[in-house]
């Protein structure tokens, strides 16, 4: 660890963009393309197919030159190589952290714990490739002899968001004679609503559970299980409708499931980085195989890009760096990102597991309380739903709110004008952030003096602008990967575990032990604050009531 990472305020950096910050508290937009009309041309990097433009961030050349020297004395450097070498970076569970092994070529090399795991990632990617094959082809049966036409993927966190996002936003690229769908929530609604128009004979259920011990996971797979069995009868049939991703054979087998269909992975992946480990089986059946390893090749190439290019034209670095500069020196406290691109309606979903679990964290790596903000709260929809929902905060509200536009060249659905229309509003509405409506200007259009506040656009809002061609599962990869390394980025000048997730695990415990306290045939002895105890005792009374109802 630097000296510069474990006195990150006391930094002479840090301290320099304080000033800067505040010194430069009054510029707008306005004037700073005003002054420099080569602006939008230079504040831009095209990388890896992906073209973004930082130009509409409140930020001078001086902005820029004092990130990046707080990137390098930050030892951000060293941290992504220590990440690439395998190192135990996950310090609070020792553990590597080598996601981007998932999507490493044949032929590459990268260690942990002294083994070679790329060899490992794709033998588990040949046999996915194998069963995926058996199943889009129909050589696959169910127990009746039927082949199998509907795919249900049971998880939760990473194990649901990254299948159901990457099903959506690649679901032009889907055989559409199998229907997908996603259960996460222990709320039986999510479960009865995804099987009550499937045939159990054509339903195969993936159980995504590292532990195969996830009390919602589990919860839903055995409901599965039952459901399925009330019309194939017989518990061999399970083999032959639930297949497993996870490293616990003895569950797996003890369920019913063929440990030959038991797909695995390994520690050094977290469940918000897995959606291209075993995890995506769901999305390699939906796609294909040669699509899925298309999209394994977009993640490696924003990987290749992080790993080797210079920070000043580093992707990730300076996304990562701009939301450093937009939380800790502007003061914002959420990101919003917005996709114009329907298919991507599941992506802010996405990111907000990915970033907010990663970077929710108030202790730094040598678990000393933190002195700045980490982890914005991300949220979005897609474009152009949200400009008639939430954008009015945006634009005219108090709170700073600096946006993600993502959007692409060229439709896959090219229908009439709608595309144009589509990036039109895209490019009007970062166009608008920045710029606003002086009182001017509304004045000059005839507003009445007493309207002209209300229709005022004060502007100065910062945003990116991130392009890319189109929608392909290489364009997907390459997204994701831009997002994951920004938030590594951000988590190593903080100098927090980004891979870690200690603050997930408390509410599990109190839940299971509050489950034997609702189920209890006799009131039992309540030790919880006088609260939870009431709420417990509430609920009790309200099944008692609809009990002696019946």
């Amino acid at each position: 660890m630097t000296e510069a990472i474990a006195s990150l305020i006391g930094s002479s950096t840090w301290k320099a963009l304080e000033v800067h910050a505040v010194t430069s508290r009054n510029l707008h937009l306005r004037d700073l393309f005003a002054q420099d009309p080569t602006r939008g041309g230079r504040l831009k990097v095209e990388a890896a197919g992906i073209y973004l433009d930082y130009s509409k961030n409140r930020i001078t050349d001086e902005t820029v030159k004092l990130l990046l020297q707080l990137a390098e004395e930050s030892g951000l450097r060293s941290r992504i190589d220590a990440m690439f070498r395998g190192d135990k970076i996950n310090v609070t569970e020792k553990r590597s952290v080598l996601h981007v092994a998932l999507r490493a070529p044949v032929g590459e090399k990268i260690l942990a714990d002294g083994v070679d795991v790329v060899p490992l990632v794709h033998a588990v990617l040949d046999k996915m490739t194998a069963f995926s094959n058996s199943v889009r082809s129909g050589e696959w049966k169910g127990y009746t002899g039927k082949p199998i036409r509907n795919v249900v993927n049971i998880g939760i966190g990473g194990s649901d968001l990254g299948p159901v996002m990457a099903y959506e936003a690649l679901r032009h690229y889907s055989q559409r004679d199998l229907t997908f769908r996603f259960v996460s929530n222990v709320d039986g609604t999510d479960i009865a609503e995804a099987t009550r128009d499937l045939d159990a004979e054509e339903t195969l259920f993936i159980v995504s559970s590292k532990t195969f011990t996830t009390l919602e996971t589990m919860t839903n797979a055995h409901t599965a299980r039952a459901w399925a069995l009330e019309t194939l009868k017989h518990t061999a049939a399970i083999a032959r409708h639930f297949v497993a991703v996870s490293t616990n054979a003895e569950a797996v087998a003890k369920f019913g499931i063929d440990t030959a269909n038991m797909f695995g992975f390994w520690d050094w992946v977290g469940g918000r980085y897995s959606m291209d480990s075993a995890i995506g089986l769901s999305t390699m059946i939906a796609i294909g195989p040669d699509n899925y390893r298309k999209l394994l090749d977009g993640f490696h190439e924003m990987d290749v890009h992080f790993r080797t290019a210079p920070f000043e034209r580093n992707l990730p670095v300076l996304l990562g760096l701009l939301a450093i500069y937009n939380n800790n020196f502007l003061g914002a406290q959420s990101v919003a990102v917005l996709p114009y691109e329907q298919y991507l309606k599941r992506f802010p979903a996405y990111l907000q597991q990915l970033t907010m679990e990663s970077n929710g964290k108030h202790v730094t790596l040598d678990g000393k309380e933190v002195e700045y903000q980490t982890g914005p709260i991300y949220w979005g929809e897609p474009g152009t739903n949200g400009q008639h929902s939430f954008y009015q905060l945006i634009h005219q509200g108090t709170r700073l709110i600096p946006c993600d536009f993502i959007a692409f060249a060229k439709p896959l659905n090219a229908i009439g004008r709608h595309h144009d229309i589509l990036l039109a509003n895209v490019f009007a509405q970062a166009e608008a952030l920045a710029f606003g409506k002086t009182t001017q200007q509304v004045e000059a259009e005839g507003t009445p003096a007493s309207l002209a506040p209300h229709r005022m656009f004060e502007g100065n809002r910062p945003s990116n602008t991130i392009l890319l061609e189109r929608l392909t599962p290489e364009a997907l990869g390459k997204l994701v990967a831009l997002y994951e390394h920004s938030v590594f980025v951000q988590g190593a000048i903080w100098n927090i575990d980004s891979f870690d997730q200690w603050g997930v695990e408390l509410g599990k415990v109190l839940a299971q032990r509050i489950v034997p306290e609702l189920e209890a045939p006799k009131e039992p002895s309540l030790t919880h604050d006088s609260s939870t105890n009431a709420l417990i005792k509430q609920y009790r009374s309200i099944q008692r009531q609809r009990g002696s109802a019946k």
